[in-house]
């Protein structure tokens, strides 16, 4: 049903107004009658619809003269529309006279109207055009069938001369900025001038105004300029009318993605005001709404395939970019080194930054989340990352203090999966916390609920603060595949490792020794019999697996996994003096993904014909898939450092090639 508003009419008297296309006027014509009235009858112009409707039932007078005539009762209304724009103000009229029981004319009640076509319109079905009118462009849904507009957050940088993320600035620099925002277009169509007392007001919401921005194009064919003119202070414009057929172009930028505060949907309303009498407050006549979802950020998963790897260089580690070197070359991406003069000799980059991407119909980018630990590479990020193109934004928790868990080696995401029926077609977050208990380490609320609130790739609650640094790439990662699967999750497994161990000492290999030519600190020789017949360790390790399993159980029921979905990759642990654990050799989870190509720190196993049987054993269950293992030493520089390279270096992806809107969350 079209909208409708109410007109009061008043026998002997002309009234003036406004009528929007699209829309009905509704007249109490038995409350406008004058007494004595027992009928009345209706004469309008050509550019009239009109409707009477007595009782409920429904009578169209479409020809104006035709004379007939209909009885007066109460709830007798009069509904009238029109269908094209008024060329001059008051160019269409509707009379209608009353008649006494006679016949008689009593009197007479007019209607003087100016057509005047409004429309806010924006991209509605998502297909990057502007369509005119769309009926669902005041309302937001998910999935393929859905519909609403989408903005991009434009945190990248067009300008070398603006500091900040171009979503701080007020001002647009160059058309570079527009094909960031998402375009409105204000359609009018009406007379050269509008009546005394209306104007067409733009306005937001106060609760959207730090959320959204709004430019205007002025001087279209002579040195455009582009105002600011909605959002931060601005909540309404007085849009100028023009006369005639004019299309007003404006162009959006959200200003914040979504949050625990912010659920995303922001609305822009253009309204027509009318003032009866000076003095008196505007009353609006019309309101037209346009609703956008601003894009949520995505993660991208092992699985997508490798941009560019980043990688800090300190004085120890240039043996370790070397090898990295070659490996990021073998795979086909880029190598992106952060010399020291900016990571001001910090050297776990995957701790501090996480990279994901923003997309909209009209573009997508990458952007790279801020951890709440400032490890000193903001100024990488900030200097060498952030430009056109490429955004930036950051977490920064004001009353919570900052822990271990909040380095985004405690953030991953999986590939796509589904779970009993319902899809995911970009992968589940990941987030390493505490055992479901009031103790224990978490990551910030604040950076948790800003995962939660993107929606489009629900997060997963998993047990870590049982490790020293309490990170999820610790005991979990995922590979790619091109079985119908399409990956696999390994896990790290001190079972497994145990069990490799005691095949080799039944094999009469049990003095075999560890950590040849590894340059750690600790120089004692250490054998296979020695790992087994070390009941601490055991007792330690059988703990650990208990804490993976815990997980590893999570992650089935939540991935919809089963058993041949989970490699398991040997690995074994040790407590430190906190009780927490932290790898005895470095640890082959934590290994680099560069699509088929795996770099694996070197686990420094037992040597057994020449070849290391942990090395060996990893190859016999990764290279069926088609996957490429490569082993990089990196004790000296990470795994001495309670960390592995992967913690040291950083991989950005290309973005999924699936619509986020087409997700149901």
């Amino acid at each position: 049903m079209p909208g409708e508003r109410t007109l009061r009419l008043q026998h002997g008297n002309r009234i003036e107004t406004l009528c929007v296309l699209g829309t009905r006027i509704a007249a109490d014509i038995y409350g406008a009658a004058p007494a004595g009235t027992v009928s009345f009858s209706v004469k309008h112009t050509e550019g009239v619809s009109v409707e009477v409707v007595c009782r409920g039932q429904e009578k169209i007078e479409s020809a104006p003269g035709s004379g007939t005539r209909w009885p007066l009762e109460e709830g007798t209304i009069l509904r009238f529309s029109m269908n094209r724009a008024s060329t001059e103000v008051n160019d269409n009229k509707v009379r209608i006279s009353f008649y006494t029981e006679g016949g008689q004319p009593i009197n007479q009640a007019g209607v003087f109207l100016t057509g005047l076509g409004i429309s806010l319109d924006v991209d509605a079905d998502r297909d990057g055009v502007v369509e005119k009118n769309s009926p669902n462009k005041a309302s937001w849904t998910w999935g393929p069938e859905g519909h609403g507009a989408i903005l991009l957050v434009r945190c990248d940088k067009e300008s070398a001369f603006t500091p900040p993320p171009d979503c701080d600035d007020k001002r647009v620099f160059n058309k570079e900025d527009l094909l960031d925002m998402s375009q409105m277009v204000l359609r009018i169509e009406g007379p050269q001038r509008l009546p005394r007392g209306y104007e067409i007001v733009l306005y937001i919401p106060i609760s959207d105004a730090d959320k959204v921005a709004v430019f205007h194009v002025q001087n279209p064919f002579f040195r455009q300029r582009y105002v600011h003119v909605l959002g931060r202070r601005k909540l309404y414009y007085i849009v100028q009318y023009t006369g005639g057929a004019a299309e007003l172009d404006f162009f959006i930028e959200g200003l914040r993605f979504p949050d625990d505060t912010f659920c995303g949907l922001v609305s822009i309303h253009v309204s027509l005001l009318e003032t009866l009498t000076e003095g008196v407050p505007r009353t609006p006549v019309f309101t037209d709404t346009v609703v956008f979802r601003v894009a949520p950020w995505i993660m991208t998963p092992n699985t997508l395939a490798p941009v560019n790897v980043f990688v800090c260089s300190l004085k120890d580690n240039y043996l370790f970019i070397k090898e990295i070197k070659n490996l990021v070359n073998k795979a086909g991406c880029e190598l992106k080194v952060c010399f020291g003069y900016i990571n001001r000799g910090d050297r776990w980059i995957q701790d501090e930054i996480e990279f994901g991407y923003t997309h909209a119909p009209h573009k997508s980018f990458p952007v790279v989340l801020d951890s709440p630990q400032d490890g000193g590479r903001k100024q990488f990020v900030v200097k060498e990352l952030l430009g056109p193109d490429f955004g930036y934004m950051s977490r920064e928790p004001l009353f919570e203090a900052v822990a271990s868990l909040d380095s985004f080696g405690n953030l991953e995401v999986s590939p796509p999966v589904t779970v009993a029926g319902k899809e995911y077609p970009l992968g589940r977050i990941l987030i390493g916390s505490s055992f479901p208990t009031s103790a224990g380490r978490r990551m910030t609320r604040m950076v948790r609920d800003f995962l939660y609130a993107q929606q489009v790739q629900a997060p997963v609650e998993l047990y870590s603060d049982w490790l020293s640094m309490g990170h999820v790439d610790e005991f979990v990662t995922f590979v790619p595949t091109s079985d119908t699967k399409r990956f696999r999750m390994l896990m790290a497994s001190p079972a497994a490792c145990y069990r490799l161990f005691r095949e080799k000492q039944k094999e009469g290999q049990g003095e075999a020794t560890m950590f040849k030519g590894y340059s750690g600190t600790d120089t004692k020789r250490v054998t296979i019999n020695k790992v087994l017949s070390s009941d601490i360790l055991v007792q330690q390790n059988h703990y650990v697996q208990r804490c993976i399993d815990w997980n590893r159980d999570i992650l089935k029921k939540e991935l919809g996994l089963t058993e041949e979905d989970i490699i398991d990759l040997p690995a074994l642990f040790k407590l430190d003096k906190q009780g927490k654990a932290v790898p005895y050799f470095p640890n082959m989870v934590t290994m680099i993904v560069l699509a088929k190509d795996l770099g694996i720190p070197k686990p420094f196993g037992p040597v057994l014909g020449g070849e290391c049987c942990l090395e060996r054993r990893t190859r016999s269950l990764l290279e069926p898939l088609g996957l490429r293992c490569r082993f990089l030493e990196d004790v000296a520089s990470y795994h001495g450092r309670l960390g592995e390279f992967r913690c040291g270096t950083n991989v950005q992806r290309r973005p999924f090639a699936f619509p986020w809107w087409h997700v149901t969350p």
